[in-house]
């Protein structure tokens, strides 16, 4: 009796063994990708929909047998908009995940939080959204636009006759490096075409804020001195009720255009949009540019935000980081495959020169050698329905200008990220 409840152990033991041998063997079947987003919080409105379509184009990948042989694990974590809690989380996903990659952040504040930490630990990030440049990371790739692929053209155009020959302009922006490094450069910009600084006003408001009464009363009382166009870096959440103010000061696009950089498709799905007709956006993709590859882009969205019962499903749209978020995990699973590693030193490499069929209608290329993807520019008017009429586009994707040379000495920084140790 005893012989045979030993023997019954044994074979349990051992059953459980080859059970946990068959768990580690399935886990090192799979490559773990880490998803940095917030999902809480002031910037959550913006950023769960690119951990959404993270998890679409993961799934996507997956559908065509892998990476490598491998499926793709998405680790999915939330800073909650919590600046130190993205370094926090971004150590986690690399020291105790030990994902290959991460894809991840929005606000510049939040990718200057876990930026040492990934050039600590040789991890690489995945930054989809545009930003302030001066800044280059051997650990980092960088799918949205820097300020001469975004910013520079927009006022450009806002300046031009198309665009309402703009004489004066209100800098309006939430308070962190990203608004005030972009206002900086398109300040210098401003200066360049001889715009002097009475005839540009500077303010910023801070994460969350949500009164724009007395801002939107004085940029009322800014336009009496001339043709006036706001250049918004409003972040976050706070854009619902600038937005809002806008209409209750009846304050159109015909009197003064506001040009955001940060307000997409997204940002715009809960407001009632027909007072806002004609105002613009600057990005390198919209939901409304027409080719095959973003109407199936859109449709396979459409199906997987009703697959999943994503929030707002009915009303499910795309927007530019999102399209950055899908060419990023695309191009890194490209590299994986080229390098045959997810070795981070070797998709590096794998990485230069990349090439990728975006739903932008261009293909985009990964710089040899600044870790910025090329990139065309768009300008989109905001219609009654939620979406942009593109009026203005360049004809070829931008080679991106990390260091702006509108900022003095950025003629002598490398053009190429210092290697990591």
């Amino acid at each position: 009796m005893k012989r045979r409840s030993l023997i019954k152990a044994f074979t349990l033991s051992a059953s459980i063994a080859a059970m946990g041998l068959t768990w580690t063997v399935q886990a090192a079947e799979t490559i773990k990708v880490g998803i940095l987003h917030s999902l809480s919080g002031t910037m959550a409105i913006s950023e769960t929909s690119l951990k959404d379509m993270a998890l679409m184009t993961i799934d996507e990948i997956n559908a065509k047998g892998g990476v490598n042989g491998k499926m793709l694990e998405p680790v999915v974590v939330d800073p909650a908009s919590n600046w130190p809690l993205f370094a926090e989380k971004g150590r986690q996903l690399l020291t105790q995940d030990k994902v290959a990659v991460v894809f991840g952040c929005w606000t510049s504040v939040s990718r200057k939080s876990v930026l040492p930490v990934f050039e600590e630990l040789n991890g690489l990030l995945f930054y989809p959204v545009q930003y302030e440049g001066e800044e280059m990371s051997p650990n980092v790739f960088y799918t949205g636009a820097a300020p001469n692929q975004q910013a520079i053209p927009a006022v450009e155009y806002v300046m031009s006759e198309d665009g309402g020959s703009a004489k004066r302009f209100f800098l309006l922006g939430t308070d962190y490096v990203y608004p005030r490094t972009t206002n900086k450069i398109l300040r210098a910009f401003l200066h360049s075409k001889g715009v002097k600084d009475t005839d540009i006003e500077e303010v910023y408001t801070p994460f969350g804020h949500s009164d724009y009464q007395t801002i939107v009363a004085n940029i009322k009382k800014f336009s009496a001195g001339g043709k006036t166009a706001v250049i918004s870096t409003v972040n976050g959440d706070s854009n619902v009720p600038f937005y809002k103010e806008l209409a209750n000061q009846g304050l159109n696009a015909t009197d003064v255009p506001v040009v955001a950089f940060s307000v997409g498709e997204e940002e715009l799905r809960g407001i009632d949009t027909k007072p806002l007709v004609g105002h613009l956006a600057a990005w390198n993709y919209f939901q409304s540019v027409e080719n095959p590859v973003n109407k199936k882009f859109v449709a396979d969205w459409t199906a997987y935000a009703k697959k999943k019962n994503l929030p707002g499903a009915d009303k499910a749209v795309t927007n530019d980081p999102m399209e950055a978020t899908y060419v990023g995990i695309h191009m890194w699973a490209q590299a994986v495959e080229k390098a045959k590693s997810t070795d981070v030193d070797k998709v590096r490499e794998a990485m230069a020169g990349q090439t990728f069929a975006a739903p932008s209608g261009f293909t985009l290329t990964m710089d040899k050698t600044n870790h910025h993807l090329h990139k065309p520019v768009m300008i989109g008017e905001i219609q009654d329905d939620g979406q942009f009429n593109v009026v203005w586009q360049t004809k070829e994707p931008i080679r991106a200008q990390p260091w702006s040379p509108y900022i003095p000495g950025n003629d002598k920084k490398p053009d190429a990220p210092a290697k990591s140790n």
